[in-house]
């Protein structure tokens, strides 16, 4: 049975959040969340977050056993952008574009294998 989790815009670039989330699937949560808490890029905590959050789900609301989980998949989508303006020289704004993102992460029991 497929449980998952998302986290929805997210003040962290989707391309920064994609280069941790493709160590993680076919890993046991556990032993994804040891690699999580190695990692040295601030958007480890983030994913670290939603991962938890799978496997909370599958616990309370599917009662799988947390330790019988392997996270399946896991991508970042991109959310809406907060666009600010800054002001130059001469009278001048350039546009300054924070990107935010949509991290969802998929877990299974770790005996399943779909199609």
């Amino acid at each position: 049975m497929e449980v998952s989790a998302r986290a929805k815009q997210v003040r962290v670039s989707p391309r920064k959040v994609r280069l941790v989330l493709e160590n993680l699937p076919g890993k046991r949560v556990d032993d994804a969340l040891n690699i999580l808490r190695f990692l040295t890029t601030p958007s480890a905590r983030h994913v670290a977050k939603v991962v938890k959050s799978a496997a909370a789900n599958a616990e309370n609301n599917f009662q799988l056993e947390p330790s019988g989980l392997r996270i399946k998949a896991a991508w970042a989508d991109e959310a809406p952008r907060f666009k600010r303006t800054r002001a130059r020289a001469r009278g001048r704004a350039s546009r300054i574009v924070h990107r935010t993102s949509h991290i969802t992460v998929v877990v299974e029991e770790e005996g399943q294998r779909g199609p």
